[in-house]
């Protein structure tokens, strides 16, 4: 499939969860090893992305730097991993570093048309690489800023070099199935001096909707969205107890306040605190990453847990974030149909809660309308579905004279029936993947990344310096100049892994010596 690609970019979409990280990964690790490409550019939205492909590299024998100031890797490294956003602020001195034979791959590339300047800086940074790998897991168009090495049809609808739907996916075992179950009810709330009590069934302004749908995500209402969450953590205990005994559950909130008092319903109704991911902290990576390699229950969160992170484990989502658009939702989505490697011949499904809002259960039918067509018949064209002429704003909470008063509800049947079985798995990931490259992974692979030994390692010898310095009365430079000397290099930059651990032991070794 990418061959004879030698020039120029090329788009694979695929669903969340199928499975694009890999093959990019393969691709990078043959072309560096019959030097066909001098390093590799890993461009993300986030930077926990980065260390998510820094980590995921490592295990094929790659080694990226996260988060670096230039597409030039450090010694012992065979590429780098960066934000979008670093990119932007400085594109011109990008373009100077990177060479013809830098192999860039666009992690999530939709953002480059979202983000204006995020691909304009792209645009310029990279105009020198020879090749782009674009990568997708959500369809777009080109309603906005056409996104750079993206070709369009007569529709404005992206063209890809390879598409693999969720349909395709769930056919072949390699994503679960998800299954909706909206909750709907007697939804009452204040508007100015007037009382409007509604089920998602009427048709409402605009407003008015807004505000019920604000109503229905209220933490304040017992019989609301506090019964949901005992609904869903009741659904969480019955996966657990049916043969996946860590499998965790995520509600997504509308914002920290929002998420801070979920939280402390959760807490109500299971006993345990759930694990909080806000946006604004600081060690939100962290948490997350800990998360997913826990037996915890719940985690709650504002935007953290988006586009492409990794939590397999995830079985039982709440959908309370205001946000309602297609790219959100699906984002959302795609959090419930990643499975464990290796996955399972036929995955059990996932489930999300949703409330019965019109414009979400459009979005599920949706998904579910490519789901069931693909599982009756292949090639039936649904890939049309999964565009949308209509791009339909985020839901706008308006608080002016609103107060939310009564939540009466309960979860109504799943949507569209129970989830549809999965046919026996094929070797869909073939299709998209690059040929193996010749040399495997070299067994007996370090634990921890190189970035991460690195950043150990550096963490380690500013103690060592600040140690040092105190106990012989001179300063940190004058330390850090004396212990470079001894190394052999100009700046801590420049250190190899083997000049840190060299530069480690010499000061554990003066710092052992007696004055």
């Amino acid at each position: 499939m990418l061959e004879g690609w030698r020039d120029g970019s090329f788009l694979i979409s695929a669903a969340p969860g199928a499975g694009k990280t890999r093959p990019a990964l393969e691709l990078a690790r043959r072309e560096l090893h019959r030097r066909a490409a001098d390093t590799v550019v890993i461009a993300c939205p986030t930077a926990p992305l980065t260390r998510q492909w820094a980590r995921a590299a490592h295990e094929l024998g790659l080694e990226l730097a996260p988060d670096a100031p230039s597409p030039r890797p450090p010694a012992g490294f065979h590429g780098v991993a960066v934000t979008y956003a670093r990119i932007a602020r400085s594109p011109r001195r990008w373009a100077a570093a990177t060479r013809a034979g830098t192999l860039i791959v666009a992690d999530e590339a939709h953002h480059l048309g979202e983000e204006l300047t995020w691909g304009e800086s792209f645009r310029t940074a990279f105009a020198q690489a020879q090749r782009w790998l674009l990568l997708s897991g959500t369809p777009f168009r080109s309603d906005a800023t056409p996104i750079p090495g993206v070709s369009y049809d007569a529709d404005g609808l992206a063209e890809p070099d390879v598409a693999y739907t969720y349909a395709d996916a769930v056919r072949d075992g390699v994503c679960r199935p998800v299954a909706f179950v909206a909750y709907d009810g007697t939804l009452s709330w204040r508007s100015g001096e007037d009382v409007i009590e509604s089920s998602f069934e009427t048709v409402l302004s605009s407003r008015e909707a807004s505000r019920r749908y604000r109503t229905a995500i209220s933490t304040d209402l017992p019989d609301g969205l506090p019964r949901i969450l005992r609904e869903a953590d009741a659904k969480l205990r019955e996966v657990r107890a049916g043969g996946h005994p860590d499998a965790g559950g995520l509600v997504v909130c509308a914002d920290s306040e929002h998420a801070r008092r979920i939280a402390a319903l959760l807490r109500e109704v299971t006993g345990r605190a759930p694990v909080v991911v806000l946006h604004a902290e600081a060690r939100a990576a962290a948490k997350l990453q800990a998360f997913t390699h826990s037996r915890d229950a719940w985690i709650v969160a504002v935007n953290m847990v988006s586009e492409g992170v990794d939590i397999p484990r995830l079985r039982v989502g709440v959908y309370a974030t205001a946000a309602k658009t297609p790219l959100v939702f699906r984002q959302i989505v795609g959090r419930f149909v990643r499975t464990e490697h290796p996955p399972a011949r036929r995955p059990a499904p996932s489930w999300l809660y949703v409330p019965a809002d019109p414009v979400l259960r459009d979005h599920a039918a949706t998904v579910e309308h490519e789901l069931r067509g693909a599982l009756r018949r292949r090639g039936d064209g649904d890939g049309a579905e999964l565009e949308r002429t209509e791009r339909r704003l985020t839901e706008r909470g308006d608080a002016l004279d609103f107060e939310p008063l009564v939540a009466d509800v309960a979860p109504q049947m799943t949507l569209f029936g129970p989830p549809a079985p999965a046919t026996p798995a094929r070797d869909a990931r073939a299709s998209i993947a690059p040929p193996p490259d010749p040399t495997p992974p070299p067994a007996g692979r370090a634990a921890i990344p190189a970035f991460e030994r690195r950043a150990r390692l550096r963490s380690e010898r500013h103690r060592l310096v600040s140690d040092l310095s105190r106990r012989e009365g001179c300063s940190h430079r004058e330390v850090n100049a004396w212990v470079n000397r001894a190394v052999g290099i100009a700046r801590v930059e420049d250190a190899t892994l083997a000049d840190l651990e060299r530069a480690v032991a010499l000061l554990e070794r003066r710092l052992s010596t007696a004055r």
